[in-house]
């Protein structure tokens, strides 16, 4: 993908805009209340001078956690790492929005994170993202497919997930930030529709699903080298548990080798391999309603 002059990022470029919106928009509908991480971590300082890192977390009625990082290097690498997870009396999806931008590429995945895998629980996917696919309809040619993607990685994707790769121009950002609007946007329409579940036991299991969600993440963070290197390794495993993925602690009490056994070494440690299952895909394997296909879809079919 390409257009809007060379690459390299400006010097305006931030994705600060993204978050402003984010909150902005929030506020129109919720009241924002600072969450009890964002005091530990909203001031915490890099060890590298060139390097700006902003951490902000909410909470609403609705919403369990809104947190934001970015992390600014001047003249090289902006980071966003945006999440909103709802409290477990919904199942809404979660919304997740990564981008990692070097003067060379920018690195992205916008999605409405589902909460329950759509292929196995197919009135998940009728419920939030039949109606949704003109969403990815929309984006798919101005961010395409980033190319071969693992099985691991596809785990915890929507079919109306953007993954893309492109070089930094504006007019690409510029298309980023379009889709970040238009997913953001959804998302709290789906907030303000949701209806408490007041069934102790789809409560429990809406707690879990995002639990293992968290622990997932938390593991397989692909962002903890970068963190690790600006605030040491203390400081990234405290980030990440406490502030990126709070409530992996306490929403559920079930380790990572107990969600996904198939990751367990003799030892009884975690296999560090970024995939077990061995098959990648190199185009979108969802078809235009939803469906997950595989390597039997090559562009949209209906």
């Amino acid at each position: 993908m390409s257009g809007g002059g060379g690459g390299g990022l400006g010097a305006g470029f931030s994705y600060q805009k993204f978050v402003h919106f984010a909150l902005e928009q929030t506020r129109l509908r919720s009241t924002l209340v600072p969450h009890p991480s964002q005091e530990k971590f909203q001031f915490i300082k890099p060890n590298e001078d060139n390097t700006v890192l902003n951490a902000l977390s909410f909470s609403t009625s609705k919403i369990r956690l809104l947190r934001s990082l970015t992390i600014e290097q001047k003249n090289s690498v902006q980071v966003l790492d945006f999440a909103a997870f709802s409290e477990p009396e919904y199942d809404l999806p979660i919304f997740c929005a990564n981008a990692f931008s070097s003067p060379a590429r920018s690195i992205v995945v916008l999605d409405l994170n589902p909460l329950y895998d759509t292929t196995e629980h197919k009135d998940y996917r009728e419920k939030y993202y039949r109606n949704l696919m003109p969403l990815i309809h929309k984006y798919s040619e101005l961010l395409p497919w980033g190319g071969k993607i693992t099985s691991e990685s596809l785990r915890f994707f929507s079919p109306i997930v953007i993954w893309t790769i492109f070089e930094p121009t504006e007019a690409n950002h510029q298309a980023l930030y379009s889709a970040f609007v238009d997913y953001y946007k959804v998302w709290l329409e789906l907030m303000d529709g949701a209806v408490r579940e007041t069934c102790e036991e789809k409560i429990n299991c809406n707690r879990e699903a995002q639990h293992k969600y968290l622990t997932w993440r938390a593991e397989k963070d692909p962002g903890y080298p970068l963190l690790k290197k600006l605030v040491g390794e203390s400081g990234a495993k405290d980030l990440v548990r406490e502030f990126l993925f709070e409530g992996v602690g306490s929403l559920g009490t079930k380790s990572f080798l107990e969600y996904f056994p198939e990751y367990a070494q003799q030892d009884g440690t975690v296999n560090r391999k970024r995939s077990m299952a061995g098959k990648s895909f190199g185009t979108r394997p969802w078809d235009a309603h939803g469906r997950f296909v595989g390597d039997a879809v090559d562009g949209w079919s209906s």
